[in-house]
């Protein structure tokens, strides 16, 4: 498997392998409701390569795309150190080492970066991906409650971090 930084012509299976993750069920998008082009894919990879302060990266598998992850930064004074992350992995590629790869990637970015801190948001329910943060060194800083409407239902998330020593 290889890591790497998102490329134009990554657009399509981009594209798909967003739509394959949010039909898990466990994304702030539910299956179906975001309907990501190839067009608007090739847009923000567009968009992330031309800001500094952040990463779209992709895992690559097979000659197609078996996951991503973002790490979406800041440039202001105070916040510059931390980004938030977002990794979503194809449905055909989840088991296989593909959010620990991408998750390796992301600390060698941002050490280089000098980014401190990491952070993001997972559905508590969502046990697979909490148990991935954890053995990536993420650690629950707090619970957002009913932060999430899903399925008729209010859903809870973790906000989990991590510092990059």
């Amino acid at each position: 498997m290889k890591v790497r930084e998102a490329v134009s012509t990554d657009a399509a299976g981009l594209a798909e392998a967003i739509a394959s993750a949010e039909d898990s069920g466990m994304m702030l998008f539910g299956p179906g409701e975001r309907r990501l082009t190839q067009e608007q894919a090739e847009r923000m990879i567009g968009n992330f390569r031309e800001d500094s302060a952040s990463a779209l990266f992709i895992a690559e598998h097979n000659a197609g795309i078996a996951g991503y992850l973002i790490a979406r930064g800041e440039d202001t004074g105070r916040t510059r150190h931390r980004a938030y992350v977002v990794i979503g992995v194809h449905h055909l590629a989840r088991g296989k080492g593909t959010g620990t790869a991408l998750f390796r990637r992301l600390d060698d970015w941002a050490r280089r970066r000098g980014i401190r801190r990491l952070e993001l948001t997972v559905m508590t329910e969502n046990e697979t991906a909490v148990a991935l943060y954890r053995k990536m060194g993420f650690d629950v800083e707090g619970v957002k409650r009913d932060s999430l409407f899903v399925d008729g239902r209010y859903v809870d998330e973790y906000y989990m971090a991590k510092m990059i020593e």
